[in-house]
C-alpha cells in the first residue's frame, strides 16, 4: 500500500472465528498530525471491538518531526482542486487495499475525518455514499469540491448515517464553518446528526461518548460480551 498507516486490531473479541470480517473505522487525521494521532480512540470506540485503520499524510511539515499534511500546496499556501482530487484518489485506493489486507468488512466500514482529514472523508463518503456504513466529520468543514461532487443518488445520501461534531470555542476551524457545513449537508439530503460541544479543536470525553454510541448504531454492533470469570474459592 502506498500510504504509511497504523492499525488497531480487535483480535477475536466478539468474533466467531479468526476469519470473520471485521467492523471497521477508517480514521483520517488532520494537518500537523500523523497516523497514530487518532489511533488512541480505538480502545474506547465500541469497547475496542473495531478494526481501526489510520493512514498517514504524504507531506512532512518539518523534517524530523511526526507532523504531516495531506496536500502539496502552491507557493501561496493554497491547494488546487486537482491536488484535492489526487489525494482523495490515493486515500480511496488505500482504503480498498487496506480492507482486503486486514479483513475489514466492506459493508460495515465507517470513514472518519478530523479537521483537514474531514474534508477528505466528506469527499469520499458523499461522492460514493453506498460505499460506507457511515461518515463522521469532527472539527472540520465541508469543502466546495465535496459538496459539488456529491452523488446524484438522493436516496443513497439520505441513507448515509452522518455525524458532525464541533467545538463552540474551536480557534482553528471556527464554529460557523461547522454550522455552514451542517446546513449544506441538510440541503443535500444527508441523514445528519449534529452536535456542538463546549470545547476547542479537540475530541472531548462527551463528544467521544456520542461518537462511540453513533458508531455502534451505524455498524449495527451487538452488545459487548459479558466478562467471564473463573470460579474462585473465597479468601479466608
Amino acid at each position: 500500500m502506498q500510504l504509511t498507516h497504523s492499525v488497531w486490531h480487535p483480535g477475536l473479541v466478539g468474533q466467531p472465528t479468526s476469519e470473520a470480517k471485521l467492523p471497521t473505522v477508517i480514521a483520517i487525521h488532520g494537518h500537523g498530525a500523523h497516523s497514530q494521532d487518532l489511533l488512541g480512540l480505538a480502545p474506547y470506540l465500541a469497547n475496542g471491538r473495531l478494526l481501526m485503520i489510520c493512514p498517514e499524510a504524504e507531506f512532512q511539515i518539518q523534517p524530523g518531526m511526526p507532523s504531516y499534511t495531506w496536500f502539496n500546496a502552491t507557493p501561496d499556501l493554497k491547494r488546487t482542486p486537482e491536488e484535492f482530487e489526487r489525494v482523495v484518489g490515493n486515500v480511496s485506493n488505500f482504503i480498498t487495499e487496506a480492507q482486503q489486507q486486514y479483513n475489514a468488512d466492506p459493508n460495515r466500514t465507517v470513514v472518519l475525518g478530523f479537521s483537514q482529514g474531514g474534508g477528505i472523508a466528506y469527499r469520499l463518503a458523499l461522492g460514493d455514499p453506498g460505499r460506507f456504513a457511515g461518515l463522521a466529520a469532527l472539527s472540520t468543514w465541508l469543502p466546495d469540491e465535496a459538496a459539488e461532487q456529491a452523488s446524484d443518488d438522493k436516496a443513497a445520501l439520505a441513507a448515509l448515517p452522518t455525524i458532525v461534531q464541533h467545538g463552540s470555542a474551536d480557534p482553528m476551524v471556527a464554529i460557523d464553518r461547522g454550522q455552514h457545513s451542517r446546513d449544506r449537508l441538510a440541503q443535500l439530503g444527508v441523514a445528519l446528526e449534529y452536535h456542538e460541544y463546549d470545547m476547542e479543536h479537540q475530541i472531548s470525553a462527551e463528544s467521544l461518548t456520542d461518537l462511540t454510541n453513533w458508531i455502534v448504531k451505524a455498524l449495527n454492533l451487538p452488545e459487548p460480551p459479558a466478562p467471564q470469570f473463573a470460579d474462585q474459592e473465597p479468601t479466608p
